[in-house]
């Protein structure tokens, strides 16, 4: 029976507001970041936008050390669907980074082209196949160099849409993110997709989501950024996705992977008081008592 001392669980910079997405908000320095990680019992994170870590490998591995945390890998828009654009020689310096501390995940996200997730173009099937052909050429490259390579559907990516979803499913052989909240704001059931592909998915984001700021976003009234600017996404257990269920069922599934607390926050200034890792405990202990639960029943 899987424990809490079994599952990995890790952070991701965003819970703290740091995005790569040009005048997002206020960006937290790194120690800040790394020390309340640490604080907060998380012993691994996902090493954030460009330049919040250093970009040297061997200074990311030894910042790192630092604050007793390791690197699960990171997130990577990478434009996937420009027959003139050949987006392997792109990720050998992050395959590199993370090689030498000791990451496990490149988490692909299918770029627009353009910065932010507010907008993005539609796409033709000549376009579709040189995305999923590069999809698998990108997997590949990084199965080369031990790093497992996913997909993340995201919201104001290429795959956002549940139809998109199940057309790299289908038409790609990588393996997912599942990530709760931007599956729930696309129109995939994140539950139901792992009930069916549980065996596709390999590493997690769990966020909550207030599904009324969602549905705001669905019908065009409120863009991504505004419904984060106006909590979107909650700590676990307080929203509207059954995360204890979704849970249950990777494990159930033999999910071994990282599960990874992220909910994207937007900050206006500094911190003045505890600000947000208080969000970050309490999903940690949510997470937490769902394992727990599993042992005692």
């Amino acid at each position: 029976m899987t424990t809490t001392t079994d599952i990995r669980i890790a952070g991701a910079p965003i819970s703290w507001g740091v995005c790569e997405v040009p005048g997002w908000g206020y960006q937290i320095a790194s120690d800040r970041v790394l020390t309340e990680m640490r604080d907060a019992g998380l012993t691994a994170t996902e090493v954030g936008p460009e330049g919040f870590l250093p970009a040297d490998p061997n200074e990311l591995a030894a910042t790192l050390d630092q604050f007793s945390l390791k690197s699960v890998g990171g997130f990577a828009p990478v434009l996937l669907h420009d027959a003139n654009h050949d987006p392997v020689p792109g990720i050998a310096p992050l395959l590199d980074a993370f090689i030498a501390s000791r990451a496990e995940v490149l988490v692909l996200a299918a770029a627009t082209g353009s910065d932010g997730y507010d907008s993005r173009p539609e796409l033709d099937d000549a376009q579709w196949d040189t995305l999923l052909r590069n999809l698998d050429r990108l997997q590949a490259a990084a199965a080369e160099r031990g790093i497992r390579a996913v997909l993340h559907p995201h919201v104001g990516t290429m795959i956002e849409k549940r139809d998109e979803v199940y057309r790299v499913l289908n038409g790609s052989a990588i393996p997912l993110c599942l990530d709760t909240g931007h599956l729930l704001i696309g129109g995939t059931d994140p539950l139901e997709l792992v009930e069916a592909h549980a065996s596709r998915i390999t590493h997690a984001h769990l966020k909550d989501v207030d599904a009324a700021l969602a549905a705001r976003v669905q019908s065009g009234e409120l863009t991504y950024t505004e419904a984060v600017a106006q909590g979107m996404y909650t700590p676990l257990g307080t929203g509207d996705v059954n995360i204890g269920k979704v849970v249950n069922e990777l494990l159930d599934a033999g999910f071994d992977g990282w599960f990874v607390l992220e909910q994207d926050t937007i900050l206006a200034a500094e911190p003045t008081d505890a600000g947000p890792v208080t969000d970050v405990i309490a999903s940690v202990a949510y997470l937490r008592s769902v394992v727990d639960a599993r042992v005692a029943s």
